[in-house]
């Protein structure tokens, strides 16, 4: 009995070891006839080699998707970097337009600032210059205050031969010019203006004008020469001449500068005169009204006369 109960026991035990050996045997090649040959056979990745191998199917889906989603984050990082290259650079150049030292607007700005200031000079300088062509050619009105120490006695002989001083121009109006008869261009120019201003001055106002030549050249303007060289200019020109002495004492009264010129090589008979080109205004009692220069032509030097004649005459009235 006990023989048989201890075979029954190991039959038993023979028939759940071949149980548990079927059934893991049909699991083993369900599992097989699953999975692809191709995983089954394909040896592993070198970098993989020694570890873990990965679940074949959903496992290589995942890499698949996992590859995608790196190249897809890779492409939307590089478009990102790309775009924000894109907007640095555009930054950098809105900036080197926008924010640079010198803008377009600036640069207009600034050459229309010079043309302006170039315009403004050069109409400064134009006015400037008509302001001292005008103030050279107008006639000035005399001092207010006080007179110039101009005029004086003096005896000369004019060109008839007679005696004359400065008491004989008393109660006239006289106009004194002095220079000398061998004058080349000066002396005429200057007289023939004076001429032209007393007629001038007679048709416009009718004021007697009393003109007066008298010579810094004492030792070649005789009374004979002098008499010659007034008549070509005016008939009522007088022409005065004397002792040296006393032309220079004149010349010293009328603040008059004349020096001889001699030129290099010469007999002494042939030279010049240097001398001031002035003529000098006076009142009916002899005494200095206003002097006129060489920059004065006709017609200033005709209305400067008018002019002071008037306001003599109205201060006196």
């Amino acid at each position: 009995m006990a023989a048989v109960l201890s075979r029954a026991a190991h039959l038993r035990r023979a028939y759940r070891l071949f149980s548990s050996y079927t059934t893991s045997s049909r699991l083993t090649l369900h599992f097989s006839n699953e999975i692809p040959k191709s995983h089954l056979h394909r040896p592993p990745p070198q970098s993989d080699v020694g570890s873990f191998t990965k679940p074949p199917r959903f496992l290589s889906t995942n890499t698949q998707a996992d590859s995608a989603l790196k190249g897809t984050a890779s492409d939307a990082h590089s478009d990102q970097g790309k775009q924000s290259g894109d907007s640095h650079q555009s930054s950098e150049q809105g900036k080197s337009i926008r924010g640079g030292p010198i803008s377009w607007l600036s640069f207009l700005l600034l050459v229309a600032s010079g043309a302006g200031v170039i315009f403004y000079y050069d109409q400064e300088k134009k006015r400037h210059i008509e302001d001292i062509n005008t103030s050279s050619t107008a006639v000035k009105q005399g001092p207010s205050v006080g007179k110039a120490a101009i005029g004086g006695p003096f005896n000369l002989v004019d060109h008839d031969g007679r005696s004359v001083t400065e008491k004989d121009f008393k109660g006239k109006w006289t106009l004194i010019y002095f220079g000398f008869t061998h004058c080349p261009d000066i002396c005429p120019d200057e007289l023939q203006k004076l001429a032209a201003a007393i007629d001038t001055i007679k048709g416009k106002a009718g004021f007697e004008i009393v003109p007066v030549f008298i010579s810094v050249d004492p030792e070649r303007d005789t009374v004979e020469q002098v008499r010659e060289y007034v008549k070509e200019f005016h008939p009522k020109l007088i022409g005065l001449t004397g002792h040296p002495d006393e032309i220079k004492k004149a010349a010293r009264a009328y603040r008059v500068y004349y020096m001889k010129t001699e030129e290099e090589g010469s007999d002494g008979s042939d030279y010049l005169v240097d001398h001031s080109i002035i003529m000098y205004l006076m009142d009916p009692n002899m005494e200095f009204v206003k002097f006129f220069g060489k920059n004065n032509d006709v017609d200033a030097l005709s209305e400067g006369i008018i002019n002071e004649i008037k306001q003599y005459k109205k201060a006196k009235a």
